[in-house]
């Protein structure tokens, strides 16, 4: 399956080994540019890579942008695990970290739990864990088809099927498996997506984890300049853990 995303390397570089980071998107919406919504965190990757000297990958989720496949949560926790692979392998990359938005929070900490490659974790408005799927799944399905990251007919073959991957994960488990690599939990105060108590939840499961709660912020943290500060400065604070 072909996969398509943005890397963002620094054009000057004073070291050999780069650090490198996968950002992972939040869940398409109409508001947040549909199918292409990745496209909004391409400007932190650039960021990232030129102030910071970083590798910093944003993929494109299988159904999204110009990659192949339909919407899963199975799928995108796959594509998540192929690009840690994907930076993992390039030969100035040392050391990598994943950052998620919403779901990509999610997805990032469950790539992260049992992977030994991924360094450190930050999640931002992710949730603890995807119950309210399973309550309307069919709805979930019929909207990420009016998104069009659900384009093949016929697809789900079953939707209890689908909802059940959902539903398996659970970002609390998944920070104590983390655990004790770093992790750096974001969230806005008035979140209306995701309750900010799902954060604490999250961080008390890892246990050292460095939970934020954004005063007056919502859901969209990739647009909040104090999420993205909290967040480069966790990250510059990485470099100090590649062997």
């Amino acid at each position: 399956m072909k996969l398509a995303g943005h890397l963002a390397l620094p054009e000057n570089r004073r070291i050999r080994a780069l650090p490198g980071v996968v950002l992972c998107p939040g869940f398409p919406s109409v508001a947040n540019g549909g199918s292409r919504a990745a496209t909004r965190i391409y400007p932190l990757a650039d960021r990232i890579a030129q102030h910071m000297e970083w590798a910093a990958l944003v993929p494109s989720y299988r159904g999204c942008g110009d990659s192949e496949g339909d919407f899963s949560l199975e799928g995108w926790i796959g594509d998540v695990r192929s690009a840690v692979g994907h930076l993992d392998g390039m030969e100035q990359v040392q050391g990598v970290w994943l950052a998620g938005f919403g779901i990509g929070g999610a997805l990032a900490a469950h790539v992260a739990q049992d992977d030994p490659r991924v360094r450190g974790v930050a999640t931002m408005g992710a949730p603890v864990d995807f119950t309210h799927w399973g309550l309307d799944a069919s709805g979930v399905v019929s909207y990420a088809r009016s998104l069009g990251i659900i384009s093949t007919p016929g697809f789900p073959d079953s939707v209890e099927s689908w909802a059940e991957a959902a539903l398996s994960v659970r970002v609390d488990r998944c920070a104590a498996g983390i655990s004790p690599r770093p992790m750096l939990v974001l969230h806005g105060s008035d979140d209306r997506e995701v309750s900010p108590l799902d954060a604490r939840v999250i961080a008390d499961a890892h246990g050292e984890a460095t939970l934020r709660i954004i005063s007056g912020a919502g859901h969209s943290l990739h647009s909040d300049p104090r999420c993205i500060a909290i967040l480069l400065g966790w990250l510059d604070s990485q470099i100090t853990l590649i062997a």
